[in-house]
C-alpha cells in the first residue's frame, strides 16, 4: 500500500492536499435547503455563488467545481433538489472568474451533447479572461432525460462513448495548439499583425468529428485547459489516465480508494505520463461543529427535516416516493415493521434480529450521529432510513475529526485531495473554511496562501508545449 510520511508535516509545495469546493447552491443534503437560515432560493443564486467563491478563495481552495445536468424533473425535489434549477456551468464559470482573482474554476461540458469546436472556443476564452484559471470537466455518459432534450431526427451512429470522448479531446488539443503564443507580432511599422507561419489549421477528419480550424481564440494561458473526469469504471479510469489532469472518484472505503489510486497511477505512468500529472480527488460532505456534539446536532436536525412518509395526510399530499416510510425498511433489515412509526426508537431486541444490511445501517447511524441502540441518544427508524437513502460520503464532527479523516486518506495514498460538498449554504461551508482549513494548515496539509496564479499552478502541473 502506498503511504505518505505522517511526520513531520509536509513542507514541499507538491506534498499537500488539493482542496476544491463542489458547488451546489441548494445544498448537497436533500433537506439542507430547509435548515433555518439556509440559502433556498435559486432566483438569488448569483449572490450565493459569489459568496461561496469568495469564501473558498479566502480560504485558499485550489478550485471551484461546477457540475452540470442537462435536464430537470419534479421528482428531483426530494432526492436532489440542487438539480432542479441551476445556471449553465460555463456561464457560471465566466461570472465567477470576474468575481475572483486566484482560485481555479472548473466548468462542465457533456461530450455527447456538445461540439468540440464550440467547447474549445468557450474554454480558451474563459481561460484567457480569467488569466489562466479555468478547467474543463468532461462528462461522457448521458441519462435518458438529458438525451431526450437533444434528440436528432434520423439515424445517429451509436459509437462507443469513450472512443468518441478520446477523439473529442484530440480535437480540443489540436484546436488549442492552432495559435503559437508569439503569433501576434503587432509590428505597426510594417503593418504586420500576425506571423502567419505561427498559425495552423487542424484539418481533423475522424470517425466522429471533422473540424477544420484554426480556433478563432488565442491559445489558452495554460496551453491546454486542464481536463477533469469522474467515474470509477475501467473505461473512465483509462480515459482519465490518458487525458485528464483531475480525476474525481467516489470509492466507498479507504481500502477501495487505495487500490483504485494505485491502479490509476500505474496506468498514468504506463502511458508515459508522470504519476503526478493526474490529481485524484474524492468528494466528502463534512458536517462541522465547534465540538463533535454540535455537529451531531446539525446532522440530527437535517435528519428531522428529511421528508418521509409518516402516514399523515400532509405526507400523502407531498407525493413522496414509496421508499420513504418505515415499511420500506422491512426488506432492508429483514423484519416486518408494520407496527413501527418512523420516529420510534429501535430497541435492542429488535436490533438483535436485524440482518447484515440492518447492522450496517446501525453502524452508519452511529458514525454520523453518535446514536446507538440502548444508548443515551437512541437510534430511530428515521435515522436508519436516512442512512440508507442519503449515501453521500458524510463525515460528522469537530474540525479535528474532519481533518483526521482527510489526513488518514491522504497519508494512506488513497487520494491527492478532496472535493468539499456542503449540506447547505452558507453556514456549513463557512464553518468548514473557518475551522477545518486552519486545522489542515496547522498540520502542514494545505498552504497558508496562494503561491501560484493559474489552475495548473495550483495543481503543480506544467504548461504543455505546442504540438505543432
Amino acid at each position: 500500500m502506498t503511504t505518505r510520511q505522517l511526520t513531520p508535516p509536509a513542507t514541499e509545495p507538491d506534498d499537500r492536499l488539493i482542496l476544491s469546493a463542489m458547488v451546489r447552491t441548494l445544498g448537497a443534503f436533500p433537506s439542507g435547503w430547509r435548515y433555518p437560515g439556509a440559502h433556498n432560493d435559486p432566483g438569488k443564486d448569483a449572490d450565493a455563488l459569489k459568496r461561496v467563491a469568495l469564501a473558498a478563495e479566502k480560504a485558499g481552495f485550489d478550485f471551484l467545481f461546477l457540475g452540470d445536468w442537462l435536464s430537470t424533473d419534479t421528482d428531483l425535489e426530494f432526492s436532489d433538489p440542487h438539480l432542479l434549477s441551476r445556471a449553465d456551468s460555463l456561464s457560471t464559470a465566466s461570472y465567477l472568474a470576474a468575481a475572483t482573482r486566484r482560485i481555479g474554476i472548473v466548468g462542465t461540458v457533456n461530450v455527447s451533447h456538445s461540439e468540440p469546436y464550440a467547447t474549445a472556443r468557450a474554454a480558451a476564452s474563459i481561460d484567457r479572461l480569467s488569466s489562466g484559471r479555468f478547467g474543463l470537466n468532461l462528462t461522457v455518459g448521458t441519462d435518458a432525460r438529458g438525451a431526450a432534450n437533444f434528440g436528432k431526427a434520423g439515424h445517429v451512429p451509436d459509437f462507443d462513448r469513450f472512443d468518441v470522448a478520446e477523439e473529442y479531446v484530440q480535437v480540443l488539443h489540436g484546436l488549442w495548439d492552432g495559435w503559437d503564443e508569439k503569433a501576434f507580432v503587432r509590428n505597426a511599422a510594417t503593418g504586420t499583425l500576425i506571423d502567419r507561419a505561427l498559425v495552423s489549421t487542424l484539418d481533423h477528419v475522424g470517425r466522429s468529428y471533422a473540424v477544420a480550424g484554426p480556433l478563432n481564440v488565442q491559445r489558452p494561458v495554460q496551453g491546454h485547459v486542464p481536463l477533469m473526469h469522474a467515474g470509477t469504471s475501467r473505461r473512465a479510469q483509462e480515459f482519465s489516465a490518458a487525458s485528464a489532469d483531475i480525476y474525481l472518484v467516489a470509492p466507498a472505503t479507504l481500502e477501495e480508494a487505495v487500490t483504485l489510486y494505485a491502479q490509476t497511477k500505474q496506468r498514468v505512468t504506463a502511458l508515459g505520463r508522470p504519476a503526478d500529472a493526474l490529481s485524484i480527488v474524492a468528494p466528502i460532505l463534512p458536517i462541522v461543529g465547534e465540538q463533535r456534539a454540535d455537529a451531531w446536532e446539525v446532522y440530527d436536525r437535517l435528519v428531522g427535516l428529511f421528508q418521509v412518509d409518516d402516514g399523515t395526510p400532509t405526507a400523502a399530499a407531498l407525493g413522496l416516493p414509496t421508499n420513504r416510510s418505515a415499511q420500506s425498511l422491512r426488506q432492508l433489515v429483514g423484519l416486518p415493521l408494520a407496527d413501527r412509526g418512523i420516529d420510534d426508537v429501535v430497541t435492542a431486541p429488535t436490533a438483535a434480529r436485524f440482518n447484515d444490511t440492518g447492522r450496517r445501517l446501525l453502524a452508519v447511524v452511529a458514525e454520523r450521529s453518535g446514536r446507538t441502540v440502548g444508548g443515551d441518544r437512541p437510534v430511530t427508524y428515521r435515522h436508519l432510513l436516512v442512512a440508507h437513502l442519503v449515501r453521500s460520503p458524510i463525515i460528522v464532527g469537530s474540525a479535528a475529526d474532519i481533518a483526521d479523516q482527510m489526513e488518514r486518506w491522504y497519508r494512506a495514498g488513497a487520494v491527492d485531495g478532496f472535493g468539499v460538498l456542503s449540506a447547505f449554504l452558507h453556514e456549513q461551508f463557512e464553518t468548514f473554511t473557518r475551522l477545518v482549513v486552519p486545522e489542515l494548515v496547522r498540520r502542514g496539509l494545505v498552504r497558508e496562501a496562494y503561491s501560484a496564479s493559474t489552475l495548473r499552478g495550483h495543481l503543480g502541473s506544467t504548461v504543455p508545449g505546442r504540438s505543432r
